[in-house]
């Protein structure tokens, strides 16, 4: 049985099937829905017209509005975080054994988790720092290149990476000399990311937006597509599946009217 804030936005835009074609889903995802789900509710409004408090109250009361915006924002600095951390390096032992207790639910982006938690229970720490190495490193190079200036423009340290440096030293975020790696690595970004959401990062106002539309949405999502289908992939297929999906509710997201 629907509750009352869905029923709401279905009735005003004419039925389940207006509703998922104008928040880009498919009908029968709406029609599984009991409530709007919490990341899909800002979208919702937008498509509709209702407001959030009435869409989700449980979420969105007058005197709590603040701290879920708050707690959003941990939770996508949180995401950044993990996907910069897989990124960067193999993970160990005791990040596995977190990564196979993660906990999913029937939205896309905990269908991924849960998929990340079944992979990361059934790897072992040898097989995931080959398939790293097969991936990332290589003999030669990996089968996949995590780099904005590669993506864009087929070789590396190019332009992107001039550009991208360019918008980072107003805000005081530069490479620090223990990461070798160039600041249009994947994994430096989801860290910038991550460091601009939850505001360990100080900045203005829009930064994270801005570092996103202009450095992010050009190619990452392409990115982590590729590592999907990369032949050596078993745990890291996940990681992509993980990172598509999200980079995917973050452009919605930054999309919608401020």
């Amino acid at each position: 049985m629907r509750d009352p804030g869905l029923e709401e936005a279905v009735r005003a835009v004419g039925g389940v099937s207006e509703l998922a074609r104008k928040i880009g889903i498919s009908q029968p995802s709406v029609s599984n829905w009991n409530r709007i789900p919490a990341e899909r509710v800002l979208i919702v409004e937008a498509a509709t017209g209702i407001d959030r408090e009435v869409l989700r109250p449980d979420l969105y009361s007058a005197n709590e509005a603040d701290q879920v915006v708050d707690d959003v924002a941990q939770a996508r600095a949180q995401e950044y975080a993990l996907l910069g951390t897989l990124l960067i390096r193999a993970p160990g032992a005791a990040l596995l054994e977190r990564l196979g207790a993660l906990r999913g639910d029937p939205t896309p982006l905990g269908v991924a988790h849960a998929g990340l938690a079944q992979a990361a229970s059934e790897a072992t720490v040898e097989q995931v720092e080959r398939e790293f190495f097969n991936l990332f490193i290589g003999i030669g190079r990996g089968e996949v290149l995590p780099y904005a200036s590669y993506y864009l423009t087929g070789f590396l340290h190019e332009r992107p990476l001039a550009r991208l440096r360019s918008d980072l030293a107003p805000l005081g975020i530069e490479r620090v000399e223990s990461n070798k790696e160039p600041e249009d690595h994947a994994a430096t970004l989801c860290e910038i990311m991550s460091g601009l959401t939850s505001g360990r990062l100080p900045a203005p106002q829009g930064s994270d937006q801005q570092i996103f539309e202009k450095h992010l949405t050009p190619w990452i999502g392409r990115f982590f597509a590729d590592l999907e289908r990369a032949e050596a992939a078993n745990f890291y297929r996940r990681v992509g599946t993980l990172g598509r999906v999200f980079i995917d509710i973050e452009t919605e997201a930054y999309s919608l009217p401020s």
